[in-house]
């Protein structure tokens, strides 16, 4: 397979590009993505059935209506347009589903291109020398601010040694072969965080590094809470310590009490007075915020079953253009 992918290239390639309100930078990002796939389909890297797809995640602005003028204007741009908001993940899965049947090699990127769009010549490179998986990852985070830099660098670890295999610096810039799309797609699970799914695919893999620059236009679609949503969704999806960490949390507490029990009964025997009630209210207190963190964490994956049971579907397509 390398040998054939090195000697015959002109594979076809689809870039997909879930878009959530974006009308305001997608005519700079479209027009950045059709430089790119001119040169490549020129230079014959690629085929010139390579296409962009674009996937409207139920956006509330003109952001199908553009797409749809895209299309119009040039074949080289294809669309897909959720029923509803299914949220980034999601959007990405179909858009990768959808291109599966129809691409050798699927590139994923944002719509505000703050990922280099020209480090997908060296992933088309990596691909053509037999990787199944090129992953795109941020060379440094010096642009990010203290706060993201160091919530981010510590969600990495966090993940790590909860035992999620993830790769360091790395969102969803990625390139994915047919091969790898089609073991993507025996995974079910409504659940989806692909940064921590793709890893478990196996396959060769590559890495990229590059620098990530500005948002082109428009504002950010992931802010704080949406951020600290998809972390939770990574932590119980990729790891049950979490769980684990409630049983030693337990026995810990019954040690604690242990040895304050034994405490009182020293305190009483040698004759030093002691505050009952102040000791009381601690232990109530402690005894009630470790129950509430407890259930909390044991919801979060019941919520996840609940929501398995049911084998809902992780999108609904209303309508391709193509």
């Amino acid at each position: 397979m390398d040998n054939i992918r090195s000697e015959f290239r002109g594979s076809t390639l689809y870039i997909v590009v879930p878009c959530y309100n974006e009308e305001e930078a997608l005519p700079e990002t479209t027009r950045r993505l059709r430089e790119k796939m001119h040169t490549l389909i020129d230079r014959g890297t690629v085929s010139e059935e390579s296409r962009v797809m674009l996937v409207n995640d139920g956006s509330k602005d003109r952001t199908w209506q553009l797409i749809k003028s895209l299309h119009e204007a040039d074949r080289l741009f294809s669309g897909v347009c959720l029923s509803r908001n299914r949220g980034h993940q999601n959007a990405l899965l179909a858009g990768l589903m959808t291109a599966k049947d129809r691409a050798d090699v699927t590139i994923s990127m944002d719509a505000d291109l703050q990922d280099d769009i020209n480090a997908v010549d060296e992933m088309l490179e990596k691909y053509y020398a037999g990787c199944e998986i090129v992953y795109g990852v941020r060379s440094s985070r010096e642009k990010d601010s203290f706060f993201k830099r160091f919530t981010a660098e510590g969600y990495y670890k966090l993940l790590d040694k909860l035992g999620g295999e993830i790769v360091y610096n790395h969102a969803d810039y990625r390139l994915m072969s047919k091969t790898a799309l089609e073991a993507l797609s025996h995974f079910g699970e409504v659940n989806l965080f692909l940064r921590g799914t793709v890893p478990m695919l196996g396959y060769k893999t590559g890495v990229v590094e590059y620098e990530r620059g500005e948002r082109i236009a428009g504002e950010s679609k992931y802010p704080l809470k949406k951020m600290l949503s998809l972390a939770s969704e990574g932590i119980t999806s990729l790891s049950t310590k979490p769980l684990r960490a409630i049983l030693w949390g337990g026995i810990g507490t019954i040690f604690a009490d242990f040895v304050l029990l034994l405490l009182f009964v020293i305190q009483a025997i040698v004759g030093i007075p002691f505050s009952g009630i102040k000791t009381l209210i601690l232990l109530v207190l402690l005894m009630g915020g470790l129950i509430l963190t407890s259930i909390g964490i044991i919801g979060e994956y019941i919520g996840k079953i609940y929501l398995e049971t049911k084998h809902r579907p992780s999108y609904i397509i209303e309508s391709i253009v193509e």
